[in-house]
């Protein structure tokens, strides 16, 4: 149905099943026109072209992750090219004089996991790393580890990378960590941003929430962003120019000055072709009618088509039983099979010389589901040959 859609990144790669979607997301063809604009509007305008990106790009893209998401003001959206840069100015608000004490969990995306254990190798740094496993008691787990001691950061992901499974009720969980808690609360939402239905409206005032385009928003790398509380007075250390539209005209004399919404979390300058393609996206759902919530429902009837494929080869490896989550209750738009670390390699490999393209993650190997995928186009025969 939606293949006609991806017919550049579908012809440019024959012959293959392309079960990567999580990693990277083919991008719908509208996203080249896009590109392409941003070229032609950099050419006509030339330095001019700011206006149009600070006056028509980014307010539209503002309007629509504020709708997507249910968040009350858009102006507290802010970009960067990457979710590293806003875990660093995150993380660049507290005063590291003083001792720092960060409740996280054992499955948090690379951006976080390693800048956090490095920062953990300083004196006065303290992780608490929360299992999130078994998956049914996180929540009660995660906030008592919270409430233990006086903590500064508190940091998950709204769908964890390694396994598909999400935080069924995130405004619950963010409640409940309120009442016991005082800390700085950044819920990476990446692999939840469009591939989950999300309300953010009565938590938008007590969050940070950051995710990106890179995955299900399919408008490729470089246009992430931050949901930024409304009344922040953050002050991060990291910081750039961009931090201070609105106050550029005033002497630069005494305190630095911080825009007042989402873009005290600015950096500098950046390639804003990713705003256009994710504009694109938006537009193009818009046009077909798409919601979250009937991509999410299509994606897991092809979830449900490729397990029954599984069912019938009765494969001695991918199968249920090997499932990170057997519930499959709380899936993203992925699901994770678990086996002994060093044959997870192997196994990707196998496939991917099969035409079966996947990813792994320590122990995990991950298939991922999107709109260019047809049940009927699967072909799992030659899994046969893999054992």
């Amino acid at each position: 149905m939606y293949q006609q859609f991806y017919q550049h990144f579908l012809n440019a790669n024959p012959g293959k099943q392309h079960f990567a979607c999580h990693s990277h997301h083919y991008w719908p063809d509208v996203t080249r026109d896009a590109t392409l604009a941003y070229w032609d509007d950099s050419a006509r305008l030339v330095d001019a072209k700011w206006d149009l990106v600070f006056g028509e790009k980014v307010p539209a893209v503002q309007q629509h992750i504020a709708g997507l998401l249910k968040l009350p003001a858009p102006e507290q959206i802010v970009f960067a090219p990457n979710t590293h840069e806003f875990v660093m100015r995150l993380l660049s608000c507290f005063d590291w004089s003083k001792p720092l004490t960060v409740v996280t969990t054992d499955s948090e995306f690379h951006s976080f996991h390693r800048q956090i254990n490095r920062l953990s190798e300083l004196e006065g740094v303290r992780v608490i790393r929360v299992p999130t496993e078994p998956f049914a008691t996180f929540p009660e787990r995660f906030g008592e580890a919270a409430a233990a001691q006086p903590t500064d950061l508190v940091f998950f992901s709204q769908v964890f990378f390694n396994s598909g499974v999400g935080v069924k009720d995130l405004t619950g969980l963010v409640q409940a960590l309120d009442k016991v808690t005082d800390a700085m609360i950044v819920v990476d939402g990446y692999h939840g941003f469009m591939a989950v239905p999300t309300d953010l409206s009565a938590i938008a005032e007590r969050i940070f929430y950051l995710a990106g385009s890179y995955k299900y928003a399919q408008g490729g790398e470089g246009c992430c962003f931050l949901a930024v509380p409304q009344g922040s007075e953050h002050r991060p250390v990291y910081t750039g120019w961009f931090a201070e539209f609105g106050e550029l005209a005033h002497a630069k004399q005494g305190q630095v000055q911080y825009a007042n919404n989402g873009y005290r979390f600015a950096g500098a300058t950046m390639d804003c072709s990713a705003l256009y393609r994710v504009l694109a996206v938006f537009e193009f759902y818009q046009q077909q009618g798409l919601t979250v919530e009937t991509v999410q429902t299509y994606v897991q009837k092809l979830q449900q088509a490729f397990l029954a494929m599984l069912d019938e080869i009765q494969h001695p490896l991918l199968n249920r039983q090997h499932l990170v989550d057997k519930q499959t209750q709380q899936q993203g738009q992925f699901l994770t099979f678990r086996f002994a670390a060093e044959e997870v390699a192997r196994i990707a490999a196998a496939l991917k010389q099969q035409g079966i393209i996947t990813d792994y993650r320590g122990d995990r190997l991950r298939f991922g589901f999107a709109l260019y995928h047809n049940a009927a186009d699967y072909n799992l025969s030659c899994l046969k040959d893999i054992r």
